[in-house]
């Protein structure tokens, strides 16, 4: 086999238009009652002319609203002057992080709370989602409350039609946020690309975007690629790569660059068979440094042992899952000390 080892960008901030709303005051026609009797309602005092003087110590008793910002690019200055973004912020949204999705600031801006916003809430509340997590929700995707709720439910009623449960749905919502943003024909196309492309059963295909539901929302050429770089450039079996990526789906949407550097070091440097990998693929996930690291420390100890079949085999979940004092102690048979003072000799 040939031995080669390759959740959301911020938008840039944008200016916020001001919403101004123009209040046009209504005039009563007062046809019964002469001006004199007006004035006499009002303690004889008639009403001053617009272009009359008014003396300084009067100027500064005038109180008046605070003009909106023309322009800002922070939601911050908004705040005191809308209802809407007041009550978000009492959900536990944090603007500063809004703000920095393209065009967000914008339609939060346009929404009106009772009318547009409470719906949704109601909406998510009814799909599981607590009161707690409403805030922390809102601030990865407020997008969501310029959604259709009419939409919505078709989604949801199309994820429970592929026998998604409520706590399943709630829970992938929850890991993937985005996704109920997406139409009912590209969660249909993603559900039916993974299971071909991964030759997975529906069961199989259910249970991986459950547990990686953001299979669903991502760019689909990212896994096309690593599919790709896994048989290919790696070497591994079709059905080998179906076991993997069912086990550690993270794999499909790592970085190639770091799929190669780790895959080059287990499998050349360290002499771990496909079969191994295909195992105990949560390796993958496993920081590089980390894996040379103790790799290098259970060398310098005579320990470096991965194969099942000799004494002292030490398992790659062992490896690298264990924390450090539980890895010095049960594996390396050695002490954090030992462990602190050979790091700092290489």
């Amino acid at each position: 086999r040939p031995s080669r080892a390759k959740g959301e960008a911020c938008a840039p901030r944008s200016s916020l238009p001001v919403a101004v709303k123009q209040e046009q005051a209504a005039s009563e026609m007062v046809s019964d009652l002469s001006a004199a009797k007006l004035y006499e309602d009002w303690d004889d005092v008639p009403p001053s002319s617009a272009l009359e003087e008014i003396s300084e110590e009067e100027a500064v008793k005038i109180i008046a609203d605070p003009l909106l910002p023309p322009q800002s690019s922070t939601l911050r200055d908004y705040v005191d002057h809308s209802e809407t973004l007041t009550k978000l912020v009492h959900l536990g949204v944090d603007l500063s992080q809004v703000e920095k999705r393209q065009k967000a600031g914008q339609l939060l801006l346009t929404l009106d709370f009772e009318k547009d916003i409470t719906k949704i809430l109601l909406f998510l509340k009814d799909m599981g989602i607590e009161d707690s997590q409403l805030g922390p929700f809102l601030t990865k995707n407020p997008y969501i409350l310029g959604e259709d709720l009419e939409a919505l439910e078709t989604r949801v009623a199309y994820l429970k039609s592929k026998k998604f449960g409520n706590a399943e749905i709630t829970q992938m919502v929850s890991r993937a946020p985005y996704l109920l943003l997406f139409s009912v024909e590209r969660l249909d196309n993603r559900l039916g690309f993974l299971k071909n492309e991964l030759g997975l059963s529906v069961k199989k295909t259910k249970d991986l975007v459950i547990r990686f539901p953001r299979l669903l929302t991502g760019k689909l050429e990212p896994v096309k690629e690593n599919l790709q770089v896994c048989q290919v450039e790696f070497g591994f079996q079709r059905n080998e790569v179906q076991q993997i990526a069912f086990k550690t789906p993270k794999i499909l949407t790592a970085s190639k660059k770091r799929l190669r550097q780790t895959f080059d070091y287990l499998h050349n440097i360290m002499g771990i068979p496909h079969n191994m990998l295909t195992r105990f693929p949560q390796v993958f996930n496993s920081k590089l440094l980390r894996i040379k690291e103790r790799h290098m420390f259970l060398i310098f100890l005579g320990r470096a042992q991965y194969d099942p079949t000799q004494p002292s085999y030490i398992s790659l979940d062992q490896l690298v899952s264990l924390p450090d004092e539980v890895f010095c102690t049960e594996i390396a048979k050695a002490s954090m000390q030992d462990f602190e003072k050979f790091l700092k000799t290489i």
